[in-house]
C-alpha cells in the first residue's frame, strides 16, 4: 500500500458514531464528505453545523472522495458498501454484531469469521482496520485530548495490514486519541460487544445520567488499561 496524505475523510454512514467522527475530524483540520442510506439532503443540518469543511454526498461519492474512509453502517447492510471506489484505500470499520438488529450470521455465531473480516472479504483490496466500535459516541466526543495530555484515552485497532494500522493510528492521534494495536482482524473480537474493552472502560464510575446502556459521563482509559482488557478477553463458545 502506497502512503497517501490524508486530507479528506469519507463517511459511509453518518449516525451517532459517524457524526461524532466527522465532528472530531473537522476540529482537527480535515475535510469530511458525509453520506447515509437516506440521501445527501437528509444531512443538511449536520453539514451546516460542521461548516465549510463538510459536504454531503452519496456513498459512492464519499468513498471516492475520502483519502481515509469510515464505514459505519449496520452489519446487516455491509454488502451495500461500494467496493470499487474503496479499492486500495484504508477503511475503518466501526461495526458490531447485534443479532436482534442484524439477523443471524452463522460464521459469526460459530467463530469462523469476525465482523471486520466479513467487510474485508466484501471489499477485496481495501485495507480494513477495525476501530471506533468499542466506545459510546458521547464518550468518543468527550474524551478527545491533545497529544501528551495526562488524561488521554486510547482506542484499540486491528488489521491485517501494518501500514493501514499506522495510517489509522496517525489519524486517531490527530483527532485526540492514543492507539493500542490488538493484532490482525482475527483478533478483533477482543474489543467487540460484551468483551471487557467494549464500552465500559470509558464510562464514568459515578454516572448521573444513562443512555443506551452506558452513562453519559465519560472517564479516560489509558493505553495500559485497554491493553490489559484486550488480554483478559475470552472468546465465547461457538453457537450451533
Amino acid at each position: 500500500m502506497s502512503k497517501t496524505e490524508i486530507k479528506t475523510i469519507g463517511l459511509i454512514g453518518s449516525g451517532h458514531i459517524g457524526g461524532t467522527v466527522a465532528r472530531l475530524s473537522v476540529a482537527a483540520g480535515y475535510d469530511v464528505v458525509l453520506s447515509n442510506s437516506r440521501g445527501p439532503e437528509t444531512l443538511a443540518d449536520l453539514v451546516r453545523e460542521l461548516g465549510p469543511r463538510a459536504r454531503a454526498a452519496t456513498a459512492v461519492e464519499a468513498a471516492t472522495a475520502g483519502d481515509l474512509v469510515v464505514v459505519t453502517v449496520p452489519l446487516r447492510a455491509y454488502r451495500s458498501v461500494p467496493a470499487p471506489p474503496l479499492a486500495g484505500k484504508v477503511v475503518i470499520d466501526t461495526n458490531n454484531y447485534y443479532p436482534g438488529r442484524d439477523g443471524s450470521f452463522a460464521e459469526l455465531d460459530n467463530g469462523s469469521a469476525t465482523v471486520s473480516g466479513l467487510l474485508q472479504a466484501h471489499l477485496g483490496t481495501a485495507h480494513v482496520v477495525k476501530g471506533f466500535n468499542n466506545i459510546y459516541f458521547k464518550h468518543l466526543l468527550a474524551l478527545a485530548r491533545p497529544a501528551g495530555a495526562a488524561d488521554r484515552s486510547a482506542l484499540p485497532i486491528a488489521s491485517d495490514d501494518a501500514a493501514a494500522k499506522a495510517t489509522v493510528a496517525a489519524f486517531l492521534d490527530r483527532i485526540g486519541y492514543d492507539t493500542v494495536d490488538a493484532g490482525g482482524l482475527a483478533e478483533s473480537w477482543r474489543f467487540e460487544r460484551d468483551m471487557p474493552a467494549y464500552g465500559s472502560p470509558y464510562a464514568s464510575r459515578a454516572p448521573r445520567a444513562q443512555t443506551q446502556g452506558f452513562p453519559d459521563e465519560a472517564e479516560p482509559a489509558a493505553a495500559a488499561v485497554i491493553r490489559a482488557l484486550l488480554a483478559a478477553a475470552k472468546r465465547p463458545a461457538a453457537q450451533s
